[in-house]
């Protein structure tokens, strides 16, 4: 009786929790009816280049014209939006996120990014999507127009899909839908809680060959023309196959990003390595393999004893340096908010500004296969860009005031924003 009251309690409580929820995510915008002309703003393209004084046009969604403010060209029936002394970027895209899998980390029935069992690649996180999520709205407002839902857990955690952040429901959202399978790969080292030290991980052997010999099963039942039996778990695999998935590997020692790269060339696979801690170490092995890397956060401090202290803000510019395809992360949901000031921190440690730009926008969407439709701003692509007041890498100037995706005007809305009014009134009236 005491475990009933105690399930209907909690039941209640997220019940009137999500109920309310609701009332803090703004309806998402309608189709782009209007063509818009933002006019005078520094435009930042996301290839490297940045034009003053620019001229952006966009109708039905897609981007019309990009160039200079002194074009003597007419737009007429253009909603015209004066951006002088502000800056326009492409929609910053948020790879390897929990966002709208998880809502509030203490409460267990909100959480809904991680299976149970280690080998789920059938598992697809966006039927999981949560479009209300009330950290979705404070992610946006800070450029974040696109993101990566990605599964957690287990040696391989399932499949990712990428997501446009003003949605009704999971299928409005998906932008790319299942097109990448994330494996995490075993550690050379191992950390004892009980004993508080770092040792060695004396079944790495055993659990390479493990995943091996999956992925060998995997390509065998792939290339069989008829299966007795089918086999969800190897039918989700079959896209590595084919080509019409990627396969993400999380990975931060030295030893694992040279061995799962080189375990995955066995079987014609090019990896994209998530974490990514040392990648500094090997830029020449990661060039010469055509690896791709997802850096973990700036705002960490190195795992090497003997790493310079400040080696995570280096490292972008290390990675820049040697040509690499890279892009960065922040790892959990609602802490996307500030992977732009991480690209920021990355600029004071030799990093070009207009790359730093890149690797929240044309990095990100190319490492995506995305790279066709989004991440410039470019003539043809969609219209996911915003408009901020100041730099957006500073957190002391970084205001975003206007944003679209693929036209439609958001609501930049959200509950931080509504609590800061209504505690500014009972000051107020104070």
């Amino acid at each position: 009786m005491k475990s009933t009251l105690s399930t209907l309690a909690c039941t209640c409580f997220l019940f009137f929790t999500f109920k309310s929820s609701a009332q803090h995510v703004p309806a998402p915008a309608g189709t782009q009816t209007q063509p818009i002309l933002i006019k005078g703003a520094t435009a930042h393209l996301g290839n490297g280049e940045a034009i003053e004084n620019s001229m952006v046009a966009f109708d039905q969604g897609k981007i019309t014209f990009v160039g200079s403010a002194t074009v003597k060209r007419g737009f007429p029936n253009h909603r015209e939006i004066a951006a002088d002394g502000k800056h326009l970027y492409p929609g910053f895209i948020a790879p390897n996120t929990t966002l709208g899998l998880n809502e509030i980390g203490a409460i267990s029935a909100t959480r809904d990014y991680d299976e149970i069992g280690s080998v789920n690649p059938n598992i697809r996180s966006i039927v999981a999507y949560n479009t209300d999520s009330e950290v979705i709205p404070t992610v946006r407002s800070m450029g974040v127009l696109m993101a990566e839902t990605t599964p957690q857990g287990g040696r391989i955690s399932g499949t990712s899909s990428i997501v446009q952040l003003d949605a009704w429901n999971w299928e409005d959202a998906s932008y790319a839908m299942d097109y990448a399978i994330h494996m995490n790969w075993p550690s050379v080292t191992s950390f004892n809680f009980r004993e508080r030290r770092v040792s060695r991980n004396d079944k790495y052997a055993e659990q390479v060959q493990e995943i091996e010999a999956y992925f060998q099963l995997a390509e065998a039942y792939n290339q069989k023309d008829k299966v007795a039996t089918t086999n969800l778990r190897f039918e989700a695999m079959n896209g590595l196959f084919d080509g019409s998935k990627r396969i993400f590997i999380h990975a931060n020692d030295v030893a694992a990003m040279q061995e799962a790269v080189l375990t995955m060339e066995k079987f014609n696979l090019t990896p994209i390595i998530v974490g990514g801690r040392d990648s500094w170490m090997i830029t020449n092995f990661l060039k010469e393999h055509n690896v791709a890397v997802v850096i973990r956060s700036t705002q960490s401090l190195p795992r090497r004893v003997d790493a310079d202290i400040d080696q995570p803000f280096k490292t972008p510019a290390m990675l820049q340096d040697a040509g690499l395809l890279w892009c960065f992360e922040h790892e959990g949901y609602w802490q996307q908010r500030n992977i732009a000031f991480q690209a920021g921190q990355a600029v004071g440690f030799g990093l070009a500004y207009e790359d730093a730009i890149q690797a929240l926008t044309s990095n990100t969407a190319k490492i995506m296969g995305i790279d066709q439709t989004v991440g410039t701003i470019e003539t043809g692509k969609d219209a996911t860009l915003f408009i901020s007041e100041g730099d957006v890498l500073d957190m002391r100037t970084s205001k975003v005031t206007n944003a679209f995706i693929q036209g439609r005007e958001i609501n930049l809305d959200n509950k931080q924003e509504m609590l800061y009014r209504k505690f500014q009134q009972k000051y107020k009236q104070r």
